[in-house]
């Protein structure tokens, strides 16, 4: 397989977020806005009380796609570099971009946090399959 296959799903989730980005603007400026808070007022502590649950839950995601996602780019393109691009790479990262879209979907959304949580123990698995069959070629 070629590094192209392994690299789409990269792409998409490293889209996702921009996507993510996004909304958190469409949602987080309006809400500042009916609230009256001065950005100014954003360094002087916690603005979470004054912005609903709703926007804040955009935002928390988009922190969390700068969280774990950035260890399956590295994982992705090492595996790409080295050359060792296989079904069970190609397949673990599109789990993972694909789980990680869900948990993004449910967060923003409906929230619940069992769903949120089963997603994101099922994209940490995806990655973890991914990290373990390269280590596999790389020292088995």
């Amino acid at each position: 397989m070629d590094s192209v296959a392994l690299l789409t799903p990269v792409m998409v989730l490293a889209g996702w977020t921009l996507v993510i980005l996004i909304w958190l603007y469409a949602t987080r400026i309006p809400a500042m806005q009916k609230a009256k808070i001065d950005p100014q007022d954003a360094l002087q502590g916690d603005l979470s009380s004054k912005i609903p649950l709703k926007v804040r839950q955009v935002a928390d995601n988009y922190n969390h796609l700068l969280e774990q996602p950035p260890l399956f780019y590295a994982v992705a393109l090492a595996i790409a570099v080295m050359g060792h691009v296989d079904a069970i790479a190609v397949y673990g990262a599109w789990a993972y971009a694909g789980l990680r879209i869900l948990h993004s979907l449910v967060q923003c959304t409906y929230h619940k946090v069992m769903h949120r949580w089963a997603l994101f123990m099922l994209s940490s698995a995806a990655l973890g399959v991914m990290v373990v069959n390269e280590l596999l070629k790389l020292f088995g």
